[in-house]
């Protein structure tokens, strides 16, 4: 486990290699101002016109521009072999929660590592943004604010039980497992939809636009989504 190397009391954009546009660099960043990439994140936050104030990973793909032009200052490279740019990026976050760009709709393996490293540290609030969804680790009990109609998917990364409220098929009962039940595209038919599980590894899966209702049920109460956007306080290249 390495030290911290963002702390923030706001929320943190962790942007990695993958396809991002400049509308989800906007989305994360009206929320979450602060932005860490992990190894080529590098190159994608600058190409996008935003200067990352730190970056991570075992530095096997960021380019020699982006080194050249972020300087050493902000580069902490963990050279270990062992875990993800993903997880070293992750684990070096203290922050209320992370927005994960560029993670996601692109390859399958990395995708996978990427759930894998949710579900390893799971009391981390980090919710991977992808080009449909929104997925984050569920907490032991979860009040969501949503639409009735929208979809809600539950993918177990272990053995895990658990009770709802609020969904169309109710999950009392089932025995989840990464193997065996698994809950695609259930369907929500309250305003209002509560989850209890009885251990860690569930991961939640909605509707990209019902990110502002996932980032609030994982905050104490009292957070609020930006009324406008994109946030000043992001670094902004030239």
């Amino acid at each position: 486990m390495n030290a911290p190397i963002v702390q923030s009391s706001a929320g943190v954009t962790l942007v990695g290699g993958g396809p991002v546009t400049r509308a989800e660099f906007r989305m994360a960043t009206a929320r979450a101002p602060r932005i860490l990439a992990a190894d080529a994140g590098a190159d994608r936050a600058l190409a996008a016109g935003y200067i990352p104030e730190a970056v991570v990973g075992d530095f096997d793909s960021i380019s020699d521009a982006a080194r050249a032009r972020l300087g050493p200052a902000r580069l902490f490279p963990i050279p270990e072999q062992m875990t993800t740019d993903f997880d070293k990026a992750l684990r070096s976050v203290e922050a209320p929660f992370t927005l994960a760009l560029g993670f996601a709709g692109a390859r399958i393996d990395h995708g996978l590592a990427v759930f894998a490293s949710l579900a390893r540290h799971a009391t981390r609030r980090c919710l991977v943004i992808g080009p449909r969804d929104v997925v984050f680790h569920a907490p032991p009990r979860l009040r969501l604010d949503l639409r009735p109609g929208d979809r809600l998917s539950l993918f177990p990364m272990a053995p895990v039980t658990g009770r709802s409220e609020g969904l169309e098929w109710p999950i009392a009962g089932l025995a989840f497992a990464p193997d065996g039940m698994i809950g695609t595209s259930n369907r929500v038919t309250a305003r209002q939809v509560r989850l209890e599980f009885d251990g860690p590894g569930m991961l939640v899966i909605l509707p990209r636009a019902r990110l502002d209702a996932a980032i609030r049920s994982l905050l104490p109460e009292g957070w609020q989504p930006p009324s406008a956007s994109p946030s000043r306080s992001a670094s902004r290249g030239g």
